[in-house]
This record gives structure tokens, C-alpha cells and sequence, in this order.
């Protein structure tokens, strides 16, 4: 195994990105890459996403050891007539991911889509500000997801609005491979 180029991060922050705008994985994805450039880290954990494979799940063998992707959830998308199977699938996936942040393992810890996790009722605000409240002091958390909870936004250090000005899907343009998928 190759050295650590980073002892890790000081002091570890809370982010959110959420919004009805594109670019809310990709950011965080973004973020994943420069603290994998600094030697950090990072594990990115997606709540909701048990399909694909979306791009960033074919890449992240070769983005090394230090990048670890988790995928939750059942293929397709949430059952938003029985959430049953889904809350269940979301609460394993939760302990999983607490487990994970508490290791010592991570520098950064995305939890993709938990706020979309949220919003279904798979998961409880509450059940995520304690995550909040349980992570290590030097590990940078993020969230990300539609609709995040304002008790969610306020216990963050930062929060950022992905907000749609203008969209291809509305002239038509489906989602493509490579782009959102």
C-alpha cells in the first residue's frame, strides 16, 4: 500500500448541496477527486441508487484504494406507492453508512442522495442529524440531495442551492451516458 500524502483533515465540516438544479453529485464527486488529489480519504456512499451503473461507480477501481463507493438501494427507483422494501433497504444502508463514518477509515464521507432518502420517508431527520452529531471531528461530511430538511441545512456549515435555471431536459434531451448517468 502505498504512504499517505495527508495526515487528514484538522477540523472536518458538514456540507449540504441540495436543490432542484442539476449538479449535486457532481459536485460532490468534485470534491471527492480533490481530496483524493491532497492524499485524502474518501468514501461515497449512495443512498437510493441501486441501479446504474452510473459513471462514477465504473470509475472508482481506478481512482485507487483511497476511493471507496458504496451503492444502496434496489435497481430502479423508490416504490412511492409502498416504500416498504425501500425504508427497509434505506435503514440497512444507514447503519452501514454509520458504521463506515465511524471507522477511522475516511477523511471525507459523501452521503449521496440521503436528503432524497429523507424526503421519501426512508429515513428520519432525525435519524441524519444524528449522524451529524456522531461524526468524527476530522472527517468532512457531506450531503446531498432535493429537498434537504431546514433542521438538516442548519445544523450544516455550509449549505449550497443547486437552483434550475434552464434545463435540456425540457427541450427534450434525455439523460445521457456519461453526463448524468
Amino acid at each position: 500500500m502505498q504512504k499517505r500524502q495527508h495526515d487528514g483533515l484538522e477540523r472536518g465540516c458538514v456540507q449540504v448541496y441540495t436543490g432542484n438544479g442539476k449538479g449535486k453529485t457532481t459536485a460532490a464527486l468534485g470534491l471527492s477527486l480533490r481530496a483524493l488529489g491532497r492524499g485524502l480519504r474518501v468514501c461515497f456512499f449512495q443512498f437510493i441508487k441501486g441501479g446504474g451503473p452510473y459513471g462514477e461507480q465504473l470509475v472508482a477501481e481506478r481512482l485507487g484504494p483511497d476511493f471507496t463507493l458504496i451503492q444502496t438501494g434496489r435497481p430502479g427507483w423508490v416504490n412511492t406507492r409502498d416504500i416498504t422494501e425501500d425504508r427497509r433497504l434505506a435503514q440497512e444502508a444507514l447503519q452501514q453508512a454509520q458504521e463506515a463514518l465511524l471507522s477511522g477509515a475516511y477523511d471525507l464521507f459523501v452521503c449521496d442522495e440521503i436528503n432524497g432518502a429523507v424526503g421519501f420517508g426512508l429515513l428520519d431527520v432525525e435519524q441524519v442529524l444524528e449522524l451529524i452529531r456522531v461524526r468524527p471531528e476530522r472527517v468532512e461530511l457531506v450531503l446531498t440531495g432535493r429537498n434537504a430538511d431546514e433542521r438538516i441545512m442548519q445544523a450544516a456549515d455550509l449549505v449550497t442551492e443547486m437552483r434550475e435555471l434552464k434545463h435540456y431536459y425540457q427541450a427534450g434531451v434525455p439523460a445521457r451516458t456519461g453526463i448524468e448517468m
